[in-house]
């Protein structure tokens, strides 16, 4: 199979550039509050959450339950977590070793 780099258009990389110029979090807050509509803020902050409990290694039915994510988009993006480019795996990976992995839900257990 081979992989669609379609997305990855001078825009798109210009996009990325960007973020990486971003200092605090305060910046980043503005940024993609001035560059999303509170849905899509809202969507990648859901997906997050859900790749940070599948990391937890919790079942897809209780992450759908807690997040209301469909088990549908547990299922994809336990797909892109286990089999996409990394980028899931590298920042949970990152945060944990720095100790700032924030977890989505109080009381799971770790």
């Amino acid at each position: 199979m081979v992989a669609d780099d379609s997305w990855r258009t001078d825009d798109a990389l210009a996009l990325f550039d960007a973020i990486l110029l971003l200092e605090n979090r305060t910046e980043a807050e503005r940024f993609f509050r001035d560059l999303l509509t509170i849905g899509e803020l809202r969507d990648l902050a859901l997906r997050w959450s859900v790749a940070r409990l599948l990391d937890l290694g919790m079942h897809y039915a209780e992450i759908s339950q807690r997040t209301g994510a469909s088990t549908a988009t547990v299922t994809r993006i336990a797909s892109w977590l286990h089999h996409g480019e990394g980028g899931y795996r590298l920042m949970l990976d990152r945060l944990r070793v720095t100790g700032t992995l924030p977890y989505p839900t109080a009381g799971v257990d770790r």
